[in-house]
């Protein structure tokens, strides 16, 4: 009788953890624009029964660490090409499970007005990180500033410059760093979510910018466990609304390129 009882306890206890964590999501992300985005879709998945927690980070490798450790259920910061990186560097457990927007990379400086204006051996900033320095190599290329090797691989590295005709001195710094080193570099290639804190409009301050069909689309990552969640499908649906593309689209400006979608 009493194994019988203490069956029965443990089971209600476990009951009551289940349903405690029941419609909670926790997600990972960065500050801007990510964080506003999910901040502005927490009124309507509370109404669908989903409690959104939002942890921000402000670099590119602990949301991923979280997820795959099952701290967090899910983040949102990176591109499928920085997440296929990462997962065959780490062998980390991550899914891709949905698609929400192109954050366009851009060209910006706070010394020149047009790209005509850089000089013999200007001074470059790019990413330090496989994917976003590859990406940024790509855009300057096809800004004209330099040709690649070849101009069809994301994973391009300051090895693959074929020419450099201005012999311009590439600075491999930290993403988060560059709006920072503006002051220091005559030109910087800069993501938009750390372009936008900075006070950068990717539309009207940048001296070139990547085109609306940029394959760099930020996705919803999760881990194998998680990725099952019911509720994921519910936070993809309200990321992917009229009314959180209307937000986008009013709250940077254009800036943001929303394509939202599922995975399943």
């Amino acid at each position: 009788m009493k194994q019988t009882l203490l069956a029965i306890s443990l089971a209600l206890a476990a009951s009551s953890v289940s349903l405690a964590q029941a419609g909670v999501l926790k997600i990972g992300t960065s500050p801007v624009p990510f964080a506003e985005i999910l901040e502005h879709i927490q009124p309507a998945l509370e109404k669908r029964g989903v409690e959104l927690e939002i942890t921000e980070f402000n670099d590119y490798v602990q949301p991923n660490y979280a997820v795959a450790d099952g701290e967090l259920d899910l983040n949102l910061f990176q591109h499928k090409p920085y997440l296929d990186m990462f997962i065959k560097d780490h062998g980390s457990d991550l899914v891709d499970v949905g698609a929400v927007l192109i954050a366009p990379m851009g060209v910006y400086s706070h010394k020149i007005q047009n790209l005509s204006e850089v000089k013999e051996g200007d001074s470059v900033g790019i990413p330090n990180d496989p994917t976003n320095g590859g990406r940024a190599l790509l855009l300057l290329a096809k800004a004209g500033l330099i040709k690649v090797s070849d101009p069809n691989n994301a994973n391009i590295t300051v090895l693959d410059i074929a020419e450099n005709p201005k012999n311009l001195d590439i600075h491999e710094l930290e993403a988060a760093q560059l709006p920072r080193s503006l002051e220091d570099l005559d030109v910087a290639v800069i993501n938009t979510n750390y372009a936008i804190p900075a006070g950068l409009n990717p539309i009207k301050d940048s001296l070139f910018l990547e085109s609306s069909d940029s394959p760099y689309v930020n996705i919803v990552v999760a881990n194998s466990k998680s990725a099952n969640n019911p509720d994921n499908k519910i936070l993809l649906e309200e990321l992917s609304s009229e009314d959180t593309a209307n937000f986008i689209k009013v709250k940077y400006e254009g800036a943001l390129v929303p394509v939202g979608g599922s995975k399943k």
